[in-house]
């Protein structure tokens, strides 16, 4: 279910490890206070989130190549300009439309899309950052104060989501970091997967659910020994964000399946990933505090409980079809002239986003919305709604 211990990790340093014991303290008292066990979802809300040390409140460097994992961003401008493209379709249809961006990591996608969005006469008058870490807030800052002052203005940071909004809402690579529930199927009927302690260490233990509450995965039937997740965390997410939206879209980008293809049978101990200085691997319970915790999105159930806070799903695709339709290889054509560093350096990006054997496939775009009934630019060349 975790995976095994027998894994070959770059070696924390001693305050890296004095950081993860402190937060290994919280966890514990955590499960001495329920009984001897919490949900996983508890677990990775501690170990992501936690103001005492959660990965993504500390300190540490975790985008780019000094960090733990790449975004797309981080790979360069060229994923920030097919998407401002769609960004100002909508901006466009609107009236005193805004962007936020939700969890804007080292701020470059901000401050990328900001400037393509200026070319495009598509400036928004606010941009708005939703963002949980302070530090990460002190980064994407400084960022944009240092790269582009000239929209320093427009931008603001919140803590928590509007009460109302209208424009666009960006959620790149967020979904698969919101903490998640697993579970495990035992003679037909499905037990919860938490965290208790043995042996002085972390480790699973099963607990009965709620039948009410997981129906929806015992209708899959699953075979005995099928375990996985599922995101409820995920699609309270996003009904709160069809709760505030008043006019404009979501646009997710994750990587994820449809709700057949995320429970296929063999893909039968789930997708649960950690990525640690660029390594991945899939036990959780080690490096804690120090690594990344992420599940895939079950785009079906997003997009269930988005139209169930009134949203319409307006588009779902992968990621190398929205690009195209875009225009990715006409936004760089014209730079694709000899065989300079700057060429080649544009092509392993678009390579990056667009190949099956890298991002273009296993990353899913899926758009939601309300009061805006354009077709979307992102999904010219294929719309694959249906197979939700």
């Amino acid at each position: 279910m975790s995976g095994h211990r027998t894994l070959v990790l770059p070696e924390p340093d001693d305050q890296s490890l004095e950081h993860s014991a402190r937060l290994k303290s919280v966890i514990n008292d955590a499960i001495d206070a329920a009984g001897g066990l919490i949900p996983f979802s508890q677990f990775m809300e501690i170990a992501l989130y936690s103001p005492l040390g959660g990965y993504y409140l500390s300190g540490s460097r975790k985008f780019g190549e000094e960090g733990d994992f790449v975004t797309a961003p981080e790979l360069g401008d060229v994923f920030a300009r097919c998407l401002a493209k769609q960004v100002a379709q909508v901006l466009d249809g609107l009236e005193n439309g805004e962007v936020l961006e939700i969890g804007a990591g080292s701020g470059v996608l901000a401050m990328q899309l900001l400037k393509e969005l200026d070319k495009h006469y598509e400036l928004p008058s606010r941009y708005s950052i939703l963002e949980v870490s302070p530090e990460l807030s002190r980064r994407q800052f400084q960022l944009l104060q240092q790269r582009v002052p000239e929209y320093a203005d427009r931008v603001r940071w919140l803590s928590e989501l509007p009460n109302t909004f209208s424009g666009v809402v960006v959620a790149n690579e967020v979904v698969d970091a919101l903490p998640v529930d697993r579970f495990t199927v035992k003679k037909g009927d499905v037990f919860g997967v938490g965290v208790a302690v043995r042996e002085s260490s972390f480790a699973d233990a099963t607990y009965a659910v709620d039948h009410a509450k997981w129906d929806a995965i015992r209708k899959l039937n699953l075979a005995d020994g099928y375990s996985s997740e599922v995101g409820f965390q995920q699609q309270a997410w996003i009904r709160s964000l069809g709760d505030r939206l008043k006019s404009g879209v979501i646009i997710v980008i994750d990587y994820g399946f449809p709700c057949h293809e995320f429970f296929h049978p063999q893909r039968c101990n789930g997708t649960l990933m950690c990525h640690y200085r660029h390594h991945s691997h899939s036990d959780p319970y080690i490096n804690v505090g120090l690594q990344d915790i992420t599940a895939h999105v079950d785009f079906t159930a997003l997009a269930g409980a988005a139209c169930e806070s009134g949203l319409s799903l307006l588009g779902f695709t992968n990621q190398a079809s929205f690009l195209l339709s875009l225009g990715i290889l006409d936004i760089i054509a014209p730079e694709m002239q000899g065989n300079t560093a700057h060429t080649i350096e544009i092509t392993q990006q678009v390579k990056k986003l667009t190949l099956p054997s890298e991002m273009g496939e296993l990353f899913k775009v899926m758009v939601v919305g309300i009061g805006f009934e354009q077709p979307l630019l992102g999904f010219a060349l294929a719309d694959h709604r249906s197979r939700l």
